[in-house]
């Protein structure tokens, strides 16, 4: 297996100084992952579903969207290549996942990657989707000032392993203020505190991963946040996880003028 055989991601080139990234939205097991899963593993419980679909305004604004295509159980994209703890001292899963957000295995006995096998999927999922998110920042950084990296994500709206009670409907990450300027995340803020019905965060529980901590570099004009958004707000959150269109037509206003605001703030 080579990693010119494997469509990694999707990337559509858009024209606007903002880059809509989606890290975990993939489904895709290669065949020699995919029979060593458990059962409870097959059913995908920890993917960022229907984020494409939510999100299907984004080419309207003229934004740029890079898609994983693979499951977040080959390898997490929004974990750091060393596997270094982004929450040190909170429980959380790793760079190539062997359990559940619920704690179960994802793997049937004696299956587990090693270390070699860990390397080999960073080079074939992980490398590509940077490097080509990377390219796609530095085409945009080229075109003005300031570029905007949105980091779209979603969870079950209860995961006591991370968090107890119930998630706010919107968590936005700016990594403490140091992934973007702050001016920017206190207006995203306000626009999802501000509509009916919707509660919102900002660097709460999910301050942002590897992605938004990385590349959000205010200094060289690059400004990235992390939108980790409720599942219930659009979907089903059980299996088979069904998309909600009624709940996403509500949703949908509150994502375009967040993006439209900051698609205002990167051009002023």
């Amino acid at each position: 297996m080579t990693a010119d055989t494997i469509k990694v991601f999707e990337l559509r080139r858009g024209t606007a100084p903002l880059l809509v990234s989606m890290p975990h939205a993939g489904t895709f097991l290669p065949p020699d992952i995919s029979a060593r899963l458990t059962h409870a593993a097959l059913k995908l419980p920890d993917t960022d579903w229907h984020l494409a679909r939510l999100y299907d305004f984004v080419d309207q604004v003229g934004a740029s969207v890079i898609i994983a295509t693979h499951s977040r159980y080959a390898i997490d994209l929004n974990r750091p290549p060393d596997d270094a703890s982004l929450y040190p001292g909170q429980d959380t899963t790793a760079l190539c996942p062997l359990d559940t957000f619920d704690r179960e295995p994802l793997y049937r006995e004696g299956q587990q990657p090693d270390a070699a096998e860990t390397r080999g999927r960073m080079e074939l999922y992980w490398a590509p989707y940077h490097a080509a998110l990377q390219v796609e920042l530095d085409r945009l950084r080229g075109h003005g000032d300031r570029v905007v990296l949105w980091d779209a994500h979603s969870i079950r709206s209860v995961v006591p392993r991370f968090f107890q009670g119930r998630l706010p409907d919107l968590n936005l990450g700016s990594a403490g203020g140091s992934a973007c300027d702050p001016s920017l995340a206190q207006r995203l803020l306000q626009i999802a505190r501000d509509h009916p019905g919707t509660t919102a965060v900002l660097d709460g529980r999910f301050k942002g991963g590897y992605i938004t901590r990385h590349y959000g570099r205010p200094h060289e004009g690059v400004h990235a946040v992390q939108l980790e958004l409720a599942q219930l707000s659009y979907m089903q959150e059980e299996y088979p996880y069904s998309f909600d269109e009624t709940r996403a037509e509500a949703l949908r206003p509150l994502l375009r003028g967040m993006l439209g605001e900051a698609l205002r703030w990167a051009r002023s």
